[in-house]
């Protein structure tokens, strides 16, 4: 039997309820994976509130939340060539992932390299697959750029400060608290802010001539203010709004939610081609029909792995059977790095 999560409807953390199913059987180019860990993304709470667009759209209630894992392969599709059944893997699904056993396409499942464990790399793709996106595939960055980087001890922070570094990008990071200024130090930044009520005079002060990049998934007024100090031909890439998604219990504070919708900067395309500044959203889960570039990300990233020149994330660990402590922690903004489930 394979047990798993599923939401039926709209609400906070007990909505997280675990159910029964028979095991599955992977089709031809499937791969049934019996799963040792899960990555929890801030994404997967908001599935349970309702308000994930994709998860909305394209799949509905009832929904298991969970877009990526390790595990052990145990059965594999007739036209299966690139695994065998005993092989440790990571991988990438559209949803589901918060289970015992998973079934996922082969070409979106990949071989867990000898150096990392699997409870590590359960955690690495979605938010290197964000990063690498954003970096990469989105806009063109040139060699010395200065970029800012909000929630920098983050998941995808910490992965984008990586990449960056790597990229010899000079790196200005945003933290939420006095305790991450350490961790995110650690990561090689040039400047590190912590956020306050002084923190967008720090932040030009440290880009006197503007910001070629932003990273920001705050939303609403961090989004406008960000534009306004971008360089002439600089970017703005959005790939969240979590001051929009503000909750207290588990649950959407709608009120806040309504007020930030309406704060939330209209850019104009003629006021931006007068700025010559461009601005870009981006949601993970869009990108997963996207062969093409999945490959490109995970060929590039496995390199630059194989290297050492970027390390999976340090991970906070919490049971299977404890997916709520999981998003109470994520949705607080005091989790450092990466959260999984060990199953």
């Amino acid at each position: 039997m394979v047990k798993k999560y599923q939401i039926s409807a709209a609400g906070s953390y007990e909505q997280l309820k675990i159910i029964q199913e028979s095991m599955p059987v992977p089709g031809e180019e499937e791969v049934l994976v019996e799963t040792i860990a899960i990555g929890v993304n801030f994404a997967d709470t908001l599935v349970r509130i309702g308000v994930y667009e994709s998860a909305k759209k394209l799949v509905g209630w009832p929904i298991t939340p969970g877009f990526e894992f390790s595990g052990k392969v145990i059965a594999v599709g007739a036209r299966v060539k690139n695994h065998q059944v005993g092989d440790l893997v990571f991988g990438l699904v559209f949803f589901g992932a918060y289970a015992t056993h998973i079934v996922a396409k082969s070409d979106q499942v990949f071989t867990i390299p000898k150096n990392v464990s699997a409870i590590e790399m359960a955690g690495f793709l979605a938010v290197y697959l964000t990063a690498f996106h954003c970096l990469n595939q989105i806009v063109r960055i040139y060699p010395k750029s200065t970029v800012l980087i909000h929630s920098a001890a983050g998941g995808v922070g910490t992965a984008l400060v990586q990449l960056s570094r790597e990229y010899g990008y000079n790196i200005v990071a945003v933290v939420g608290s006095a305790r991450k200024v350490e961790y995110v130090r650690a990561l090689g930044v040039d400047r590190i802010i912590l956020r306050s009520d002084k923190m967008w005079a720090e932040i030009s002060a440290a880009a006197p001539e503007g910001y070629d990049v932003i990273f920001d998934a705050n939303g609403s007024e961090s989004f406008k203010k960000g534009y306004r100090l971008l360089k002439p031909t600089g970017k703005l890439i959005c790939y969240g709004s979590h001051s929009l998604l503000s909750k207290k219990g588990g649950r959407l504070n709608y009120a806040k939610a309504l007020w930030g919708m309406w704060k939330t900067p209209k850019f104009n395309p003629l006021s931006m081609i007068t700025h010559n500044k461009t601005v870009s959203g981006f949601n993970l889960s869009f990108l997963f029909s996207r062969k093409d570039l999945i490959e490109e990300c995970v060929t590039s990233l496995m390199g630059l792995l194989a290297q050492g020149k970027i390390k999976p994330l340090k991970v906070t660990e919490f049971a299977f059977g404890d997916a709520a402590s999981a998003h109470r922690l994520i949705e607080s903004g005091e989790s450092v790095s990466k959260i999984v489930l060990k199953v």
